[in-house]
């Protein structure tokens, strides 16, 4: 499982953050100074860190410091928002830089991107009796092969990275088929119906009204 630290001294963000990246599949420890992140990077390996800058003890540009040797990539979550403030957290060897405040499907998508620089993403996604395999671009269900579309399957990696997260139909569209939304296209709506018949998800899979839509799990 991929390992995520998070060092945001905002509980409620640092709460949000956790809860979401729990849901989506990571191991996540919070916390909410320097010197403790500084602490447990002595003893324990992360795949990814999520730095806060304005932090107590240690700020995160001294933290960056200490991370940089490890080979750790760090994604900058700041209130920081002037281009020098972005120019200084890039050059200093971070991966990404997130200000606040940010919804989180974009954080999860920023997320998913570092890690497959890293060769760290995911091999392969799951959901209830549901398999997809990554690399080879595979669904099972129950074990057996179910066949998809590469638009299919784009579509399904996407609401499988994002489980209970309401996604718009604009970024839905813009990502799978890699251009400009349509208002007036059915070619979002079709694609869904159609998962929703061949991977049986109809209970799930549920359209959020003039937003998008949601993979849910209740379980």
């Amino acid at each position: 499982m991929i390992k995520i630290l998070v060092v945001e001294d905002e509980r409620a963000i640092s709460d949000l953050i956790r809860l979401n990246l729990t849901k989506a599949g990571y191991s996540c420890t919070a916390l909410y100074d320097g010197k403790s992140a500084a602490d447990i990077l002595e003893t324990h390996t992360f795949d990814l860190i999520l730095l806060d800058i304005m932090l107590p003890e240690i700020n995160g540009y001294e933290l960056m410091e200490f991370i940089r040797p490890m080979g750790i990539p760090v994604i900058f979550i700041t209130a920081k928002s002037s281009l020098d403030d972005k120019m200084k957290g890039l050059t200093s060897g971070a991966e990404d830089y997130l200000v606040k405040p940010f919804e989180i499907v974009e954080l999860l998508a920023r997320i998913n991107i570092v890690l497959r620089r890293y060769n760290k993403a995911s091999k392969e996604l799951s959901f209830r009796n549901i398999r997809a395999d990554i690399q080879n671009r595979t669904v099972t269900m129950d074990g057996n092969p179910v066949e998809l579309t590469p638009k299919e399957f784009d579509l399904l990696v996407m609401f499988l990275r994002n489980i209970n997260i309401t996604l718009y139909r604009e970024r839905l569209y813009e990502s799978v088929w890699e251009t400009e939304w349509m208002a007036d296209t059915r070619t979002l709506d079709l694609h869904v119906q159609r998962l929703r018949r061949k991977l049986g998800l109809k209970d799930c899979l549920k359209s959020v009204y003039n937003t998008g839509y949601r993979l849910i799990d209740s379980e």
